[in-house]
């Protein structure tokens, strides 16, 4: 068996990934654990004229100004009001960063990419653009959110 160091330091295994599950609306999604800086309580975000309505404004995290994804808003859903109990979860892809608004963060899992099922057909080409796959497991369905998908737009946002 093979195992690599990710840029996080933790140890995977080929064809092993580590998610972090949370809730936006309704559902449950999930990101790579590697795609993960760090997840924070909810800031009030200052708002930033002419931004698309997924972008909630820019916090400033240590000096950095960062943007803030309505991640509801993103996929297609309704509008996020946040409240105390909603979190950030701050990713990074390439040398781009931002904050994500979730409803709250269930649980770290690891999953076989045996286990990851394609997006369905019937789903949108904008689903298929945010999602890259679903896991069903312990009777739930959890949607991976492709961060990389989800992130370029801010260049043009921010």
């Amino acid at each position: 068996m093979d195992i690599q160091m990710s840029d996080t330091g933790q140890a995977f295994r080929n064809g092993v990934q580590e998610l972090i599950a949370f809730r936006t609306g309704t559902q449950e999604f999930c990101v790579n654990v590697r795609s993960v800086r760090e997840i924070r309580g909810w800031t009030p975000a200052t708002s930033l004229p002419h931004a698309p309505g997924f972008v909630l404004g820019v916090i400033n995290l240590r000096g950095i100004v960062l943007p803030i994804i309505d991640l509801a808003t993103r996929l297609g859903f309704s509008p996020t009001e946040p409240t105390a109990r909603h979190a950030i979860i701050v990713v990074e892809c390439g040398r781009q960063a931002a904050g994500l608004l979730v409803e709250g963060v269930s649980d770290i899992f690891t999953v076989d990419e045996a286990q990851i099922q394609p997006t369905p057909d019937v789903a949108s080409e904008a689903a298929k653009l945010f999602i890259r796959g679903v896991i069903a497991t312990e009777g739930r369905l959890i949607s991976i959110v492709d961060i990389d998908n989800i992130l370029p737009a801010i260049e043009l946002a921010a």
